[in-house]
């Protein structure tokens, strides 16, 4: 098996950590997933550590995905950094920029000699956590994308019909009509994370880039464009007409904490929310959900074409033993598994990132025992994903992603237009890339 020697002070803390021939080799585990999803995650811990007897991860809660992702580059900094650390689809730029630091999947796992196909994988997964070569960085691990819930009993007595959920801006307006004349619930819909839906997938649906250089896949000096779509404007001044009318509600920045108690009171009548909150939706709803995907606008041309993912990967850090490495390759080959795999999608409603776990889920019978639970995977196939709907790779989006919750929210309050908002989102945001992009230099 391969060495890797990763500076003096890297190399002296390898060199000093004794490897027991016969003990079992700890894997640490940092992770940014509370509450029942926690749960789970501990769970596949935990059957992974019961199929054998040389390696042992253990799972550790370090907060928010910020938190658990900035942890462990200051861990990393002290010496005193996890194997694998969770973080989110939009700290991708930031991990790949920190070179030096992290053990790409690719390597490690030919360097250990476990088999490992990338094809095995849904393109939309392998394309966002990819080098400009192909070779899989990361290993994807929960991925989501995000997907309309809608409330059938309000459906119903709005004289709408409950199974055929809107599929357009325009039909979600009419339906949006008939459910306030109605009295069958006072608003029409809100949304969870508004620059992720309302804007990321937004772009994605319509084949529009988000910034310039492949949204960011093909180099750090890209800068963000979304203020020169119309449709995007489009939107964010319809979005203010319909919270003037109350057929929207703003639900906050952010993640739109809010959202979900709108949506499970019948507040309103829709939420838009990511796919892996669906055993949340149904666990907290006193009503029978629907599924549907997001609406697009049905006057640009090639819409819809795909969305794109949300959810995190597992990224390994440098400064290990050989051993340690083995067994974090033996545990991706496990997590792997079609079997393991497609118990983590039905458990949680995250995508089943390989073929092989989608079409075991669909021979198990699960699609037809829970219909809708497939939406997401459709949504994310409805077309082969193009340079603007793969995905997108910034620096700091994290925070740019910020910038955006506050100036979508001005256009809420009618304190700016969609177009002045667009434009200052823009540039706020170019001027972090570009301090990101100098301190690469």
């Amino acid at each position: 098996m391969k060495k890797h020697v990763f500076g003096a002070c890297v190399a002296a803390s390898t060199a000093l950590t004794p490897v027991w021939a016969n003990a079992q080799v700890t894997i640490d585990w940092w992770h940014a997933m509370g509450g029942e999803l926690g749960e789970l995650l501990e769970d596949v811990a935990a059957n992974f550590n019961a199929s054998q007897s040389e390696f042992e991860v253990r799972p550790s809660f370090r907060g928010t995905y910020t938190e658990t992702m900035t942890g462990a580059i200051a861990a990393f900094r002290a010496q005193q950094q996890p194997h694998i650390v969770q973080v989110f689809e939009v700290g991708t730029g930031t991990m790949m920029a920190a070179e030096g630091a992290t053990y790409p999947i690719y390597q490690l796992m030919a360097d250990y000699d476990v088999p490992f196909d990338p094809s095995a994988y849904l393109p939309a997964v392998v394309g966002y956590y990819t080098d400009p070569d192909g070779n899989m960085l990361s290993f994807p691990f929960n991925s989501s994308t995000p997907i309309m819930y809608y409330n059938k009993d309000v459906f119903e007595a709005a004289g709408l019909d409950p199974e055929t959920p809107p599929t357009t801006w325009s039909e979600l307006e009419a339906a949006a009509e008939a459910i306030q004349s109605s009295g069958a619930a006072p608003c029409a819909f809100t949304t969870r994370w508004p620059s992720w839906v309302q804007l990321e997938n937004l772009l994605a649906l319509h084949n529009l880039p988000l910034g310039t250089q492949l949204n960011g896949f093909a180099g750090f000096d890209a800068e963000l464009i979304f203020n020169q779509h119309e449709v995007l404007v489009r939107h964010w001044d319809n979005l203010h007409a319909w919270q003037q009318a109350d057929t929207f509600r703003w639900a906050g920045g952010g993640a739109g904490p809010d959202a979900g108690p709108l949506f499970y009171s019948s507040e309103c009548a829709i939420l838009m929310e990511s796919s892996a909150g669906r055993a949340g939706v149904l666990r907290n709803s006193e009503f029978e959900v629907g599924f549907g995907m997001l609406p697009y606008y049905d006057d640009v041309s090639g819409a819809p074409q795909n969305s794109i993912i949300g959810g995190a990967t597992l990224w390994v850090l440098r400064g290990k033993t050989e051993s340690e490495y083995e067994g974090v390759a033996r545990f991706f080959e496990y997590l792997s598994l079609p079997e393991v795999q497609a118990q983590w999608h039905q458990d949680t409603g995250y995508l089943p990132i390989t073929q092989a776990s989608f079409d075991l889920t669909t021979e198990q019978g699960y699609y037809d025992a829970n219909p809708g639970a497939d939406i997401s995977i459709r949504q994310m196939n409805l077309n082969e994903p193009t340079e603007n709907s793969k995905g997108l790779r910034f620096g700091s989006f994290v925070q740019i992603r910020d910038i955006i919750s506050e100036e979508m929210e001005s256009v809420m309050t009618g304190a700016k237009t969609g177009q002045q908002a667009a434009d200052d989102a823009v540039s706020r945001g170019n001027a972090l890339l570009r301090e990101f992009e100098a301190a690469m230099n």
